[in-house]
């Protein structure tokens, strides 16, 4: 499948001249706060935030209809990977260290059918330029095997092989109230936490699910190794995880320079 370009330009119909907050909590949190943000974003108030969630498993509802989900919940707990349902659309993800999540909440003035699109085009573009300020190419396009697979991933191609690897994932889940639409836009990055094993997790998962879904390996990649391939004989940096939060915080506060940004960490 061809890469996606993104061009992003603010929309008339998105009620965002500016992030009323950009919040950059230190410490892992759970990602149900994302709610709180899009109920804020229904009264007009706008989120960007950069965090990490606590080591778990991620599904969306519709893996409810598996009668064998509690089970399969309390035996991946004890494991170390307790299961917690989300809103939003996709597939099981993995969640924990070395994994940097991307939310944006904001209201819109039109419903989903119309912005949706536009909407993971500013998410993959805020991403996109932050890994092009470490030299890492990445397109907007499905990967086959990946988890949570879609056209809105991001994805790098290997220099060595040609091989295309995702290495963040996006989804978006909609409210309104009367004629107010608000929107939370989440993109899951993976930074330094081993593709392998977080395959591997989610593999479990399914098999024990009895899903039929399976992924492989090979479909993912992170930031610290795309980063490797990208410079030759180089030593990943130590700080290349701040260097990229960073780096992101400076996208998102001037993306909309005509306010002013709050940003908490």
């Amino acid at each position: 499948m061809a890469e996606k370009q993104i061009h992003f330009a603010a929309d008339k119909t998105c009620a965002q001249p500016s992030w009323t907050q950009v919040l950059c909590p230190a410490e892992p949190i759970d990602g149900e706060i994302e709610l709180e943000w899009l109920e804020l974003a229904l009264e007009g108030k706008s989120t960007a935030a950069l965090w990490v969630g606590k080591q778990g498993l991620v599904a969306p509802m519709s893996y409810k209809r598996s009668t064998n989900l509690p089970e399969v919940c309390v035996d991946s707990a004890s494991r170390g990977w307790p299961v917690r349902l989300r809103r939003s659309g996709g597939g099981v993800v993995p969640q924990g260290p070395g994994i940097l999540n991307l939310s944006l909440a904001k209201p819109c003035e039109a419903p989903p059918g119309e912005l949706a699109e536009s909407v993971y085009d500013e998410l993959c573009l805020v991403l996109a330029r932050a890994l092009a300020g470490l030299g890492i190419n990445a397109a907007a396009r499905a990967v086959s095997g990946s988890f949570c697979d879609g056209r809105f991933n991001l994805a790098v191609i290997s220099t060595k092989d040609g091989t295309c690897r995702k290495i963040a994932g996006t989804a978006q889940y909609w409210r309104h109230a009367g004629e107010r639409h608000a929107v939370l836009a989440h993109a899951l990055l993976i930074v330094d936490a081993e593709p392998s094993t977080l395959t591997a997790e989610a593999n479990r998962f399914e098999t024990a699910l009895g899903s039929g879904k399976s992924y492989e390996r090979n479909a993912l990649t992170s930031v610290s190794k795309a980063w490797r391939e990208a410079h030759p004989g180089k030593k990943v940096p130590t700080g290349l995880s701040n260097e990229l939060r960073e780096s992101i915080v400076a996208i998102l506060t001037h993306q909309y320079p005509t306010g002013d940004s709050n940003v908490t960490t």
